[in-house]
């Protein structure tokens, strides 16, 4: 059982997200020392609030992580060492949600172009056969967990229809029809916009290949608010300079921030976004109240929520 704390260290690694000392004053009220530390701080923390991963982080009883991903963690260097670590999972699926249903409506009503264009001037309407709707499409979200339940419940008030993948086919109430992941490309090959939601596991990486590409229609659009690893990043080139798909919406990538020489940057019909499909103002409040949870578990002998190890 993890100890309760009584030093916890919000660490510098989560200025990416919000100040760090936002958290710090929304949980003042905590019967626990809270402080901004950093990475020499952490020895004196017995639980730290983190974006990254330190190698002092293995001393201490309880990492929270600030991303539902982790990834970046060692789990089993962690589990070895009787670390408790726990993610952000359940606080994603609104701020993703609402951020897939603003790529989907940028594709439909040309909305990237428009912007595009603006930057230089340029009066340039849409060709007649161009822009459309979204009420009738079919979106193919590949992992159902709490980000992609999220996405479909968004997209269902558009008119869209979700399709999900995940390990086994047994329904879920937000999507229309489900398929197993070994089926995975019978599920992308009739939908008009591909949607990638699943951790980052050896299971998952490269999910998207060539293969994966070549299988989705020509019309379809590639959304991915996974992580980068899980797309071969050349196999994506390929399929968007072969306009072998219509375009992407990224927020990931395989190396970021995305190198300045990468033609994703240049390439038609393709929104990049920094890794911030997430980002919302309210972020430290969300996830300071799993935190606020779980202190008071400890403080009460609980199990702790949202454990990974």
């Amino acid at each position: 059982m993890t100890r309760k704390p009584d030093r916890l260290g919000v660490h510098q690694s989560v200025e990416t997200i919000f100040p760090p000392e936002k958290l710090v004053e929304y949980l003042s009220d905590l019967p626990v020392e809270v402080s901004v530390v950093d990475e020499a701080g952490i020895a004196d923390c017995d639980a730290v609030v983190t974006r990254n991963y330190f190698e002092s982080l293995r001393g201490v009883d309880w990492i929270h992580a600030t991303q539902a991903g982790v990834d970046r963690f060692p789990l089993q260097t962690l589990d070895d060492e009787g670390v408790t670590l726990t993610n952000s999972t359940g606080i994603h699926g609104q701020s993703v949600g609402e951020t897939v249903a603003g790529y989907l409506l940028a594709f439909a009503r040309r909305l990237h172009k428009h912007i595009s264009n603006a930057t230089e001037r340029k009066w340039e309407r849409p060709a007649w056969d161009e822009a459309f709707t979204l009420p009738g499409t079919t979106a193919c979200i590949v992992g159902t967990g709490t980000i992609g339940s999220g996405v479909a419940t968004i997209l269902s008030g558009l008119g869209v229809e979700s399709i999900g993948v995940r390990r086994s086919a047994d329904p879920l109430p937000e999507f229309e029809r489900m398929y197993a992941v070994d089926d995975l490309h019978e599920a992308i090959g009739s939908a008009d916009f591909v949607i990638v939601t699943v951790p980052l596991t050896d299971a998952t990486r490269n999910l998207f290949d060539a293969t994966a590409f070549e299988v989705m229609r020509d019309q379809a659009y590639f959304v991915n608010v996974a992580r980068g690893a899980v797309v071969d990043e050349s196999a994506l080139v390929d399929a968007l300079a072969n306009r072998d798909i219509a375009g992407a919406a990224l927020d990931v990538f395989e190396t970021e921030p995305l190198p300045k020489k990468s033609p994703l940057w240049h390439m038609d019909d393709v929104i990049v976004t920094p890794h911030s499909a997430a980002y919302t103002r309210d972020y430290y409040r969300d996830m300071g109240d799993i935190v606020r949870e779980n202190v008071g578990r400890l403080q009460q002998g609980k199990e702790l929520i949202n454990q990974v190890v």
